[in-house]
């Protein structure tokens, strides 16, 4: 396990992580993943202890992700479903955290449509005086701190399986594709690669990348460009991450068409000659086959590390809610 000492009583954000953080995170999820390998894939180290995942929102490998990294710690857990709640006969957010803090919890993983639910539950619990961590599995158009750390480990891991750091990404050129305004999961990344050192170049139609994003690497150790056409974000990239349209929340029309789209900003094998010749490309998911990207390249191993990324995940969530959850060994 990694040696540096871990404070953090929530992880809402990756806007102020220290590069120690970041490290002790990849460190001590490269030891689970050893863990994950094994026969048992379990270790008692969160025994005894109650996490309850709060999901406000459909979801599918986050949930998942999260309950199994549970489980793989030994803890138990509760899994809460806004549909067969007493959501629909009108209890608040605060009031239903506030159940789960009563039946025991010791750590809440909150996602919520609205950006700032996981804050504010995080907040009544300092208010309260009680030692639950909460951890933000997505809120709004905000942030999505651990699909980022999964993304993170997955690319460093590829670099150096034994030992990955933040430190590898340091002057590689990563290009993020696609609905950045709708996008929490480029919000966490902007924040965790630019720590890195990396050259983050962002590309999207003018409606889907607004200016105001620039403003995102003001400070950051790593460069921040962005681009309204695909090629130069994709020149000498080391690797390409492609977004999903969130069309749910999209207000207005801000595409043409699902196959202009496709036309001028997915990722094809085409595409990937600009790149360098190990070119890999990675996708959060879900994800809108023939949109974003071509199917065929979703599934080629030599060039996606979209799988990776869903196995990442487990190994990324045991290791914060082990860190958060103060774990022993």
């Amino acid at each position: 396990m990694a040696t540096t000492f871990w404070t953090r009583r929530h992880v809402l954000s990756l806007a102020d992580f220290t590069p120690g953080e970041y490290d002790t995170i990849l460190q001590t999820a490269a030891s689970f993943q050893e863990v994950l390998s094994t026969r048992t894939k379990k270790v008692p180290a969160l025994q005894g202890l109650v996490v309850a995942n709060l999901f406000f929102e459909p979801s599918t490998r986050t949930r998942s992700s999260f309950e199994l990294a549970a489980k793989r710690l030994s803890a138990d857990t509760l899994n809460f479903a806004p549909g067969t709640s007493s959501m629909t006969k009108g209890e608040t957010i605060l009031d239903t955290a506030k159940t789960y803090l009563a039946m025991g919890a010791d750590m809440m993983v909150i996602r919520h449509r609205d950006a700032g639910v996981p804050q504010a539950i995080a907040f009544e619990m300092d208010r309260l005086g009680v030692r639950v961590g909460v951890l933000n599995a997505g809120d709004g158009q905000h942030e999505h701190p651990s699909q980022a750390l999964l993304d993170l480990f997955t690319i460093t891991s590829l670099l150096n399986f034994e030992y990955p750091r933040l430190g590898l990404l340091a002057d590689k050129k990563i290009a993020i594709v696609g609905d950045i305004l709708h996008s929490r999961v480029a919000r966490s990344n902007i924040w965790s690669l630019t720590a890195s050192g990396a050259q983050v170049h962002l590309a999207g139609p003018p409606t889907l990348l607004p200016q105001l994003f620039a403003e995102m690497g003001a400070g950051r150790l790593g460069e921040l460009v962005l681009h309204w056409d695909i090629e130069p974000a994709l020149k000498n990239a080391d690797f390409v991450m492609t977004l999903r349209l969130q069309r749910e929340r999209m207000t207005a029309n801000l595409l043409p068409s699902l196959r202009e789209y496709h036309q001028r900003y997915g990722i094809t094998r085409d595409r990937l000659k600009l790149c360098k010749p190990d070119i890999k490309v990675l996708h959060p998911g879900p994800v809108n086959r023939g949109v974003e990207i071509s199917s065929d390249l979703m599934d080629d191993p030599q060039f996606s590390l979209i799988s990776q990324q869903v196995t990442s995940g487990v190994a990324v969530r045991m290791a914060l809610l082990y860190l958060m959850g103060g774990g022993k060994n």
